[in-house]
């Protein structure tokens, strides 16, 4: 909305702010809309991470990050724009502030209350990021403002009709990994994972929320690092198994959240599939470099140094990110991110299932018998 000039038009603008969703801009656009609520780790966090007690290896809000688009940098780990961005810009919003910025005081389109390093299970990486269950904790608390601003009843279509976006769970794979100490095996862990997930959709669900977004894994085998530490620089298949199971037992469970709770829907996309073809395969996607990261050092630029903040404080930049599949050696580039936002927003059951995000956002939903007896 472009700032008004009267006090009339300062006014309307204020009230609008107040009261949410009953007001029509000349634009048409306060009339109506679905607010986003962004949940998860790095690949979903737009800078939550520059206001909390962290390490830099759990920041991005330096330079070469947000090149791209970004000026300063906002503390997004790409060069550019990151998966929510693409999929607020699709559905008509504006970018979805970072809860945790002091700047932020108004969350009219919704809130973004993901952060970099954090887990499902509360174990993980607890004293350098803002684990899921706090992240719950914060909306929370913003679901009290909204009914204490504009009441119950606005409160109650606002969430109902908002979608919630989340990225969650390869850092309490690799924290695992890392802290191999533990004696459970993979499929006990990933039970523990869904179960904490679970209950945090519950909460979700028992506050209003119906409409669920959530991305797969990356291939834990696959990651740049893991490669580059391998003899033949192949994938870890044994690690991979960790990000198979975890979709499979994610998408069982997404399916019985169908059956058992009133008006639950969801859409799961396939991110692990559509990064592994792009890994592969980048030409096919109009990228030149899959297997190398724009900004890093060592083999494949594997080594997590880009901005040179971390250890060691050497890093290598590319020309042009738009022709690489990764920006630093975990996070996708701002085109590709663009690529997989699409896909998420109006892809076929193979890639966004049952249905893709535009179906939740316009509310069309198709039959979903063809993906369900597959």
């Amino acid at each position: 909305m472009a700032l008004a000039k009267s006090h009339l038009g300062v006014s309307l603008v204020v009230s609008c702010l107040l009261i949410l969703t009953g007001c029509e801009s000349s634009q048409g656009h306060f009339n109506k809309h679905v607010a986003l609520f962004i949940f998860g780790d790095s690949l979903f966090d737009p800078g939550n991470n520059n206001y909390i007690n962290t390490t830099t290896d759990l920041q991005a809000n330096f330079w070469p990050y947000g090149e791209s688009y970004f000026h300063p940098p906002t503390g997004r780990f790409s060069d550019g724009r990151i998966i929510p961005d693409f999929i607020a810009q699709f559905a008509g919003l504006p970018l979805i502030p970072a809860y945790l910025d002091p700047h932020n005081n108004e969350f009219l389109y919704g809130a973004n209350f993901a952060s970099a390093g954090s887990g499902v299970l509360d174990e993980t990486r607890p004293t350098v990021a803002v684990k899921l269950t706090t992240q719950l904790q914060y909306f929370t608390d913003l679901v009290k403002r909204y009914r204490k601003n504009v009441g119950d009843v606005k409160t109650e279509q606002l969430l109902s009709d908002a979608v919630f976006l989340f990225s969650s769970g390869s850092n309490d794979y690799q924290y695992l990994l890392e802290n191999n100490e533990s004696s459970l095996l993979f499929d006990e862990y990933v039970e523990m994972v869904i179960g904490n997930l679970t209950k945090i959709f519950k909460v979700i669900h028992e506050k209003g929320g119906r409409k669920i977004g959530i991305t797969s894994l990356t291939s834990l085998g696959c990651l740049l690092p893991v490669r580059a530490e391998r003899p033949d620089n192949t994938c870890d298949e044994k690690l991979n198994i960790i990000s198979s199971l975890h979709d499979k037992a994610l998408s069982k469970k997404l399916q019985d959240l169908t059956q058992q709770w009133e008006g639950f829907m969801y859409s799961k996309f396939e991110l692990q599939t559509e990064i592994t073809k792009r890994m592969k395969n980048p030409s096919k996607y109009g990228l030149k470099i899959g297997n190398s990261a724009c900004c890093g050092t060592g083999p494949f630029r594997a080594i997590n140094s880009c901005g040179g903040k971390r250890e060691p404080p050497e890093f290598e930049l590319c020309d042009n990110p738009n022709d690489y599949l990764l920006f630093d050696p975990y996070h996708p580039t701002q085109a590709a991110n663009l690529q997989l936002s699409e896909l998420f927003w109006e892809g076929d059951s193979k890639v966004a299932s049952p249905y893709n995000l535009k179906s939740l956002f316009q509310g069309t939903y198709v039959d979903i018998v063809q993906h369900t007896t597959q």
